[in-house]
């Protein structure tokens, strides 16, 4: 008899867990419709193209054919330039790179989609 109630009281438990998750679902969906969410309300925009006078390693070593080896060297280069206020950048365009070891007119050519020079 204790053992027969206790399964009785065990079922009707899951029943209430699977109705309450149920609804927590069906609540989400309809949310989901109207097109509210957070990421809707904070979203971050991601630029096309990366400048190679300003982005970081981090951003150069995802250019098809640059690894964090030419990457790094391009920082350096650029770094080591110094370009003061008024004075050209150290990379005018994709043509400009090919003064880095290991980056020749192909590497240019392919990675030239990916970059802005402003």
């Amino acid at each position: 008899m204790k053992q027969t109630r206790q399964n009785r009281i065990q079922s009707f438990a899951f029943v209430i867990g699977v109705c309450v998750a149920v609804c927590f679902s069906c609540g989400f969906v309809t949310n989901h419709g109207r097109g509210e969410s957070t990421f809707d309300r904070c979203e971050i925009e991601l630029e096309d193209r990366i400048n190679p006078n300003y982005a970081p390693v981090e951003s150069l070593v995802r250019l098809p054919g640059l690894g964090p080896g030419r990457a790094g060297a391009i920082v350096a280069y650029r770094e080591s330039i110094h370009v003061k206020e008024g004075e050209s950048p150290a990379f005018n365009n994709c043509d400009d790179l090919q003064k880095i070891k290991g980056i020749g007119p192909k590497t240019a050519q392919n990675i030239s989609g990916w970059l802005k020079f402003d």
